[in-house]
């Protein structure tokens, strides 16, 4: 840059020169050159100096613009993620719903059945009462035997009623911890959801 400021001062320098006959320059014009050769020298440096910053500052400028850059760029990688881990939520959470609407429909099934059999023992009951009070005073061989098939049967229901009821607790206890693995699901979600 100061050569070339330079170059562009001696053609100004020269036709000056050559414009005054040899050997009549006088002290004021050789003066006047000095100092338009001093100035020129200045200006070079000047425009250097400026030249330098200027370039510094655009290195920095690329440098943070880099910088920046990069910073978007893992910014962006972690807003991928969190995108893909609440995409992963939604999907465990719409599973948990369809497990638990199974098991309602399974509770539901097994409520209706452990209730039929409820109304079947009672049946049982009324019959095995009634030919109690039929036999009371008389105990014959077939009706006694009859009565005792009876109460076979019932103890059997009973005994279903009572594996029936287990497992409808268990699925009640299944289905209130299903409940709770949603519910956490949800607050996961809720919070992915708010901004940071």
């Amino acid at each position: 840059m100061l050569t070339l400021c330079l170059l562009c001062a001696l053609p100004v320098v020269a036709g000056l020169a050559s414009a005054a006959p040899v050997g009549s320059l006088e002290p004021a014009q050789h003066e006047e050159l000095t100092l338009l050769f001093h100035g020129a020298l200045q200006l070079g440096q000047a425009l250097n100096g400026v030249y330098k910053v200027t370039e510094a500052q655009l290195m920095e400028a690329r440098h943070s613009l880099g910088f920046y850059g990069h910073a978007l760029g893992l910014l962006g990688q972690e807003v991928s993620q969190g995108r893909d881990a609440a995409r992963e939520l939604q999907a465990s959470l719409l599973k948990m719903q369809t497990e638990e609407d199974d098991l309602k429909l399974q509770a539901e099934a097994t409520a209706q059945t452990l209730q039929e059999v409820a109304e079947g023992q009672q049946v049982l009951r009324e019959s095995m009462q009634q030919l109690e009070v039929r036999l009371r005073g008389t105990w014959l061989g077939h009706a006694r035997q009859e009565l005792e098939a009876l109460k076979d049967r019932a103890d059997k229901q009973s005994h279903i009623v009572w594996a029936l009821t287990g497992h409808v607790q268990r699925q009640r206890r299944e289905l209130l911890a299903q409940q709770h693995r949603l519910q956490q699901i949800q607050e996961r979600l809720h919070t992915a959801a708010l901004p940071a």
